[in-house]
């Protein structure tokens, strides 16, 4: 497809396992070169852990592999940067002198080249050269103190907000924002990506009330984190879950309304935990699928939690075409691609894309 943004940009990503490796995928998608570069003998870790994730990540790249420990690859890398635009690897600060390839050495042969660095907790700081994972993160931010589970713990996340919004998104923003100043002054950057600090945003109401004096949040008490008859994840009476998120006042007196709420309990300012126990009761007396009928066609920001798998094959995704695109995996099998957050005129149209093959068959052009 002509036309693309990111046509006749050249990436090399050094970056394995998730954060890097979905932001070099948007950037493909976008229309980029991506050329993966991946350690012998096994290559990237997430060829072990999943091929099929290892396949959804790297559809459409191309892959070469060089032991940058090596006079011989390393020069191979030198060669394969003369020619890129961007660099992205996630490596703990200091590994890349210690391959005598330091990021400020890279930005003084190559001025141009857009280096971005995803780490836990950045370039600098006390915590620079810590190891961690998602969790951990999480942890480190106050993100994961913010909910509680029926024990008082908080839980585990089901999602990699830390990779995926803490690491890959702000990379790809920050990239594209550094190829248009480059437009602009011909040089180049070194993005210092951490992605505890990006998960502060998610805390942003609970961040409003403890800055302000409002007092800091404990887990659940927040508007947004279970503190709020209005916003909960309530009981039916098959075993599933209604996520009920009715916060502004239009959609909370229908919705009390259609469940039968009574209305002494619907101001919930004064008693909110009463209000949450009185809507709990009444949701545990219906099925989803009841819920599900009654809620249909309401402006009320009700939904049964999905399972993956309903998910997947939901009518309103497949109208969208969702997963219409194709990756087909080093093992022959051909997957849906992975859903991103372009909007659909600005990604490469192909149907169906490959992954890098393993150790021993990847090369580049």
């Amino acid at each position: 497809m002509t036309g693309l943004p990111l046509a006749g940009i050249t990436v090399v990503d050094l970056s394995t396992l998730l954060p890097g490796p979905l932001a070099t995928l948007m950037l493909a998608e976008a229309g980029a070169r991506v050329i993966k570069v991946e350690r012998p003998p096994e290559g990237d870790e997430m060829r072990g852990m999943s091929e099929p994730a290892f396949a959804l990540l790297n559809r459409g790249k191309q892959s070469m592999f060089l032991d940058l420990k090596t006079d011989p690859s390393r020069e191979a890398f030198l060669d394969l940067l003369a020619g890129a635009d961007v660099l992205v690897e996630q490596f703990r600060p200091g590994v890349l002198a210690r391959l005598g390839l330091a990021p400020d050495d890279l930005r003084r042969r190559f001025p141009k080249l857009v280096i971005c660095s995803i780490t836990g907790y950045g370039q600098s700081g006390p915590r620079a050269r810590e190891a961690g994972h998602d969790l951990v993160y999480m942890a480190r931010s106050g993100v994961l103190s913010l909910a509680r589970d029926g024990d008082g713990a908080p839980p585990v996340p089901p999602v990699l907000a830390a990779d995926v919004a803490g690491g890959a998104w702000p990379a790809v923003m920050n990239i594209l924002l550094a190829l248009h100043r480059r437009v602009v002054t011909g040089e180049g950057a070194h993005l210092d990506i951490s992605m505890t600090d990006s998960l502060f945003p998610f805390a942003f109401m609970e961040l409003a009330r403890g800055l302000t004096g409002g007092g800091w949040p404990e887990g659940g008490d927040g508007l947004l984190t279970g503190g709020s008859p209005r916003y909960r994840i309530y009981r039916t009476r098959d075993g599933r879950y209604l996520a009920a998120a009715p916060l502004e006042q239009r959609f909370w007196v229908r919705f009390c309304e259609i469940i039968g709420l009574d209305p002494v309990l619907r101001d919930d300012r004064t008693e909110p935990d009463a209000t949450a126990v009185a809507v709990a009761d009444i949701i545990a007396g219906r099925t989803a699928e009841e819920w599900t009928g009654l809620f249909d066609g309401e402006d009320v920001c009700c939904a049964v939690v999905a399972t993956l798998e309903e998910a997947v094959a939901d009518p309103a995704f497949a109208a969208r075409g969702l997963f219409s695109r194709k990756v087909r995996s080093a093992d022959g099998r051909i997957l849906p691609a992975l859903p991103l957050p372009l909007d659909d005129s600005l990604r490469d149209q192909a149907t169906e894309k490959p992954a890098p093959a393993p150790p021993g068959n990847a090369d580049v052009d």
